[in-house]
């Protein structure tokens, strides 16, 4: 009998299971969509939607105050995360601000919040994924109700980034092979004609070089009828 069982515990204490669903959930209003255990996202859909419901809260007309203490709350369900932070470079060096917990903070009270509205609840989507390899998770997909028409334009672009570079970057290298091969080719023509145009010098050369021994041979033998 399920008594007194509130949440999955995933393995891990209070603190480090706070600071697990805090982190998912920043990368769920962020990216809008994620991959994780089936188990992780069944305690994430709970956890995030509560946040969604505090974004919701804030656009209440009738209540303008108390859209700064919803923000609040919601502050406490999001992880600052390490989203545009400049790694640390050396001693004394100047951290960047971490920035993800504000971006998703913003998102929620803006773009998120607006589309749920008029929805009174159910704002995440779970769709199974089957086993990982290597373990025999379980794996799912959770994603914000809405969200699937929005990446389909970036998932485009990647796709063609990855079909001009597949596997590390041999397309570009074998693209740029063609060409430098298709350049020696044409360097190698270029060479070809040069010699060939070089080699009737040097016959000319050699005949030329013929005419002094000959001249040289007549002039001996005058000498020698002279002599004679």
């Amino acid at each position: 009998m399920r008594h007194r069982v509130a949440h999955r515990k995933l393995g891990r204490k209070s603190d480090h299971r706070k600071a697990l669903l805090r982190n998912l959930c920043t990368s769920l209003i962020v990216h809008e969509r994620i991959i994780t255990t089936l188990p992780k996202a069944k305690e994430l859909r709970p956890f995030a939607e509560r946040a969604i419901t505090l974004g919701k809260r804030a656009l209440n007309p009738e209540a303008p105050a108390s859209a700064l203490h919803a923000r609040r709350l919601a502050a406490s369900y999001f992880f600052s995360g390490n989203t545009n932070r400049i790694p640390d470079g050396g001693y004394k060096r100047p951290r960047a601000p971490r920035t993800a917990g504000v971006f998703a903070l913003d998102k929620l009270f803006g773009d998120v919040a607006s589309r749920f509205v008029d929805r009174p609840g159910g704002y995440t989507r779970i769709l199974k994924l089957g086993v990982r390899r290597g373990d025999g998770a379980e794996m799912a997909l959770i994603e914000l109700i809405g969200s699937e028409s929005k990446p389909a334009h970036k998932e485009e672009k990647t796709e063609e980034k990855r079909s001009l570079r597949r596997f590390f970057g041999r397309g570009k290298k074998s693209s740029e092979g063609e060409s430098k091969d298709s350049g020696d080719k044409t360097t190698a023509k270029k060479t070809t004609g040069k010699s060939a145009s070089a080699k009737p010098a040097s016959k000319g050369k050699e005949k030329g070089g013929s005419e002094p021994r000959a001249a040289g041979a007549k002039t001996r033998s005058k000498k020698k009828e002279e002599a004679d």
